[in-house]
């Protein structure tokens, strides 16, 4: 089967689920945290999803830049697992929500870089 749009990629479907359960948590942080530390964790969780759907649009001009935006998405999902870390530590969420999200996080690592190895492989266009 062929995928189509870049909501189909399961490792899209994933983080995009993740995103949405961080971005809420991450608005009940403190105020003094809405603009440092939450404004970090919004903003690379969202960088996911984002680098995958613009590198999915790319990829009929290059498969490689569709490869560099999957290994964009790679390094956020690891900074995400930095923050997560920061949540945890300064009390902002608890054992097991640092640990879903530190599990998770590694997962769609873990999903990227089979995409991305899927992807270099593949001959460039």
């Amino acid at each position: 089967m062929t995928i189509k749009t870049f909501e189909e990629l399961e490792v899209f479907r994933r983080a995009y689920r993740l995103s949405l359960e961080v971005h809420r948590l991450s608005l009940t942080f403190p105020a003094i945290e809405q603009y440092a530390l939450g404004d970090q964790v919004r903003r690379a969780r969202k960088s996911i999803c984002a680098n995958l759907a613009e590198g999915f649009g790319r990829q009929r001009q290059s498969k490689a830049d569709f490869a560099r935006f999957v290994t964009i998405a790679m390094g956020a999902a690891d900074e995400m697992r930095v923050w997560a870390r920061y949540c945890l530590d300064l009390g902002y969420i608890d054992q097991k929500t640092w640990e879903h999200w530190r599990d998770e996080y590694q997962e769609i690592a873990r999903m990227l870089h089979g995409l991305a190895a899927s992807l270099v492989g593949k001959k460039r266009d």
